[in-house]
């Protein structure tokens, strides 16, 4: 039996494969995961028992695109937080997660030629997996860009040549950015859209860090491409309530496009989507319109970035995270460090090099691990110390 040769070359997934890498590995220690990216601070009680409230609804099919309520409570947060409105009708839809929208975009939206040859796509390198699996699942050709410290840990899209960026379909930026913590300024995004707008591809922003911030909140590309008069239709844009509410199990999110776009995705969705259960939904309205319970989130986490400042500030190379709520950390080589951190503490990060790919023979993740900051302030300052005494 054959299978794809698009799919051939493919790492294993991040997390199997630290799995695979530690387990022949004792462990050093009382287990502490600092791997995955799964908020654990409080949601709202609320939640849940809006869920019970609407438990009638799991009887019903839900409508594919959202209902009208929800698309609203994203529309009106838009206004609210960036400034931009969009009409809930024609150009917000519902997400069962954003990993779903992210990849179903890429197949509602990405043409099978550009100027007569195969596209390519730009993935900023590291990179969360999902855009090089939808980037190969439609016939594209990956383009993977560093975003490394020379860069300031974001892409630099603009130094491509001009023939790379004349076939390129789409564009993939995460802001802030997942591992790095690097927040794309108001010019950068605005640079970005107009090399878009030269080179005529879609840009699709992950903006799903958006809300966990140290003091100043992160610019978004919708209010960017509204202030310059940018076509709607260059802008595709994802948020989730998984990091800014702490829900990642809610599987409740959005994407955000311009009408033409968004009849494609829609399209696909009828066909091939997973709608969110009316249940959820009815949360989600809530959810989306309360700010309260994303404050206390926020000033949690900035309390973990003094943590971290105060325990790893001295470590050379180390540079604290704009936003998010990942730590990037030198190291000599991240497989190696990820095994002695096991062996010597019980402490399970991920090797920066499992969210990267190797291009010429250089993989810009090898000489990092990444390190979730999701544990409880007084868990938080304990890893972090073991962390630091065992490998710095």
């Amino acid at each position: 039996m054959e299978f794809p040769e698009r799919f051939s070359n493919l790492s294993e997934y991040a997390f199997p494969r630290l799995r695979r890498l530690l387990e022949d590995h004792p462990a050093g220690g009382d287990v502490m995961h600092m791997t995955i990216g799964e908020p654990r601070h409080e949601f709202p009680t609320w939640v849940s028992d809006e869920i019970a409230a609407h438990a009638q609804e799991f009887g019903k099919y839900p409508p594919n695109d959202g209902l009208p309520e929800l698309r609203q409570a994203i529309s009106d947060w838009l206004g609210r937080r960036f400034g931009t409105r969009l009409d809930p009708e024609t150009r917000i839809m519902a997400l069962n997660g954003t990993r779903e929208g992210l990849f179903n975009a890429m197949v509602a939206l990405c043409p099978e030629k550009k100027n007569g040859k195969r596209p390519k796509v730009l993935i900023p390198n590291p990179f969360y997996q999902v855009y090089m699996i939808g980037t190969l699942s439609v016939g594209a050709e990956p383009v993977y860009v560093p975003a490394t410290e020379e860069t300031g840990h974001l892409p630099d899209y603009a130094s491509l040549p001009k023939d790379v960026l004349d076939q390129v379909s789409v564009a993939f930026l995460c802001s802030p950015s997942n591992p790095q913590g690097a927040v794309a300024s108001w010019r950068y995004l605005e640079t970005l859209l107009r090399l878009a707008e030269t080179h005529d591809f879609r840009v699709f922003v992950d903006e799903c860090y958006s809300e966990v911030y140290r003091d100043k909140p992160p610019a978004g590309i919708l209010d960017v491409a509204a202030e310059i008069g940018a076509n709607p239709e260059r802008v595709v844009v994802f948020h989730s309530l998984s990091k800014r509410s702490n829900l990642p199990g809610l599987r409740s999110g959005f994407v955000a496009a311009g009408p033409d776009s968004m009849k494609n995705i829609k399209q696909l969705r009828a066909y091939a989507g997973a709608p969110i259960p009316m249940p959820i939904q009815r949360a989600s309205i809530r959810i989306w319109n309360d700010e309260e319970h994303v404050e206390v989130s926020r000033k949690r986490y900035q309390v973990k970035y003094e943590i971290a400042d105060s325990v790893l500030g001295n470590i050379p190379g180390y540079q604290s995270p704009e936003a998010g709520f990942f730590l990037w950390l030198p190291v000599e080589d991240g497989e190696a460090a990820a095994i002695k951190l096991w062996c010597d503490t019980g402490i399970r990060v991920l090797p920066g090099a499992y969210l990267a790919q190797d291009v010429d023979g250089v993989n810009p993740g090898k000489g990092y691990i990444r390190v979730a900051m999701v544990l409880n302030e007084d868990e938080l300052a304990d890893g972090l110390s073991r962390l630091s005494a065992s490998l710095f």
